[in-house]
């Protein structure tokens, strides 16, 4: 049986995830948290999030490898530095950090939820297919940087 693979691009499947978020915390009240603290909170881990992810492609990039989720067989070659010396995926974390933000801006407790929705989507339909590619492709290499470096932090 093939596994499941994702079709929607993850930051499809970030703003998909948020809008649900908006919504569920409509339903029930918010944390009574100032405006100003939720905003800043929010703002500043989702700025976060948007610098790791950009480094993650500013390295693939520089690497002359492919950023395209959706075909990791035509990776070129195994990026190990710069941000990838402390997390293996770099631009879903950063995503998932945006997820966050959103959460702490909207200050509910349903809405909380969603970069746990995030990270069991992405790392299912994601992550995992991407990892049996490179497993395939770069072997070894691919073992032992596995072995240094964690999945997300």
């Amino acid at each position: 049986m093939r596994a499941l693979e994702l079709k929607v691009p993850p930051p499809v499947v970030a703003l998909l995830i948020g809008a649900v978020m908006w919504f569920a915390s409509r339903s029930e009240p918010s944390l009574e948290l100032p405006l100003m603290v939720r905003s800043v909170g929010g703002i500043a881990i989702a700025a976060l999030g948007g610098a790791i992810s950009l480094a993650g492609d500013i390295q693939f990039r520089r690497a002359r490898t492919t950023v395209n989720p959706w075909r990791p067989q035509n990776t070129s070659s195994l990026v190990t530095s710069g941000i990838y010396r402390h997390t293996r995926n770099p631009m879903y974390l950063g995503l998932l950090l945006v997820v966050v933000g959103w959460a702490v801006f909207l200050a509910s407790a349903w809405p909380s939820l969603g970069p746990l929705a995030f990270i069991l989507y992405i790392g299912r339909l994601q992550i995992q297919p991407e990892e049996r590619v490179l497993s395939a492709k770069f072997g070894a290499a691919y073992a032992t940087y596995m072995s240094r470096v964690r999945r997300w932090l």
